[in-house]
């Protein structure tokens, strides 16, 4: 028997998926998380560090890594690259004058080898504030068409304020996560 399938069969077990969500400070990582948890988001400060969030989503337990992306902290995302089965990129659409910073820093961990198999969810959070860009719009800005052939990843459009997208986003993330790594019988 070889390795991934000792691999997987442990992994059909646990049914446990670890999600890691960065992106730059202000994007609407904690937000996110608060309303996929179905938490009060009326007031959120700054991730200093990291939060852990546990949750049930279709049948699997979600441990949800949401890292703060202050530019001080950025240094240390590596240290929670770990046995992430996904990562969830989140980009305030509405930010315009930092979309460079923000590409350049996605590039960064799209290279990172302890993240090489990881499903990469994009959300093109604040889509509900007057001149987000589309997720197309962001697509291109990204240059997300260099990992095409490399990587599983999808950009979805969604407000953390409304909950419009969430679904989509983490419903289109476990699946494709589940489906390379989960045995069904």
């Amino acid at each position: 028997m070889g390795l991934l399938t000792i691999i997987k069969k442990v992994k059909a077990k646990e049914r446990e998926i670890r999600l890691l969500m960065v992106g730059l400070d202000n994007a609407g990582k904690t937000t996110i998380v608060k309303r996929m948890n179905g938490e009060d988001i009326s007031s959120i400060s700054p991730t200093l560090g990291f939060n852990i969030k546990s949750m049930s989503f279709k049948g699997f337990t979600l441990n949800v890594w949401d890292v703060g992306g202050q530019k001080t902290l950025r240094s240390y995302w590596r240290n929670y690259y770990e046995r992430t089965d996904g990562m969830i990129w989140v980009i305030d659409s509405a930010d315009i004058r930092r979309l460079e910073d923000c590409r350049d820093e996605l590039h960064k961990l799209l290279v990172e080898e302890k993240l090489a198999g990881a499903s990469l969810l994009i959300l093109a959070n604040k889509q509900d504030i007057s001149g987000a860009l589309s997720p197309s719009e962001i697509e291109k800005v990204l240059q997300m068409e260099k990992f095409s052939s490399s990587r599983h990843w999808r950009i979805l459009g969604c407000s953390a304020v409304t909950g419009d997208g969430l679904l989509d986003g983490f419903d289109w993330v476990v699946s494709d996560i589940a489906s390379r790594i989960y045995l069904f019988d």
